[in-house]
């Protein structure tokens, strides 16, 4: 088990700077949960995002996500996703996205997939309250 403090808003609504979450070791990378992973290129510093695309799927940005050809319902996002590419999931990673995509593109439309074997899946959030 870990606990994660959320610091910044690309996550918002479902998660928001403050609010406090426990978390256990990903097992199986479901579709639509939220997960945290160290970055990529700095391992000292993790992210919170949305796991969108799984293991052996070709995901397509074009102003909206698709999963091997099939739009997908993103009932926690309602902007337009870019910019435009197409990454197909390789075995042990995931694909994964921010829900407020236009507060940041440090997601895998950037990174590409990433892996699943370091990554945290939550399990209980709690928010901060008045201080």
């Amino acid at each position: 088990m870990r606990r994660f403090v959320i610091s910044e808003s690309s996550m918002s609504p479902a998660m928001t700077p403050g609010d406090r979450f426990l978390a256990r070791r990903l097992r199986r990378p479901r579709r639509g949960r939220l997960v945290f992973f160290p970055h990529p290129s700095r391992p000292d510093f993790w992210l919170a995002k949305r796991i969108v695309g799984l293991p052996g799927e070709t995901v397509v940005i074009d102003g909206g996500v698709s999963i091997d050809g099939r739009p997908l319902d993103e009932p926690w996002t309602t902007e337009a996703t870019s910019p435009p590419g197409t990454w197909t999931v390789p075995g042990g990673h995931m694909f994964v996205l921010s829900d407020a995509r236009h507060r940041t593109q440090a997601d895998s439309r950037i990174m590409g997939p990433v892996p699943t074997d370091s990554a945290f899946v939550s399990l209980f959030r709690y928010r901060r309250g008045p201080t």
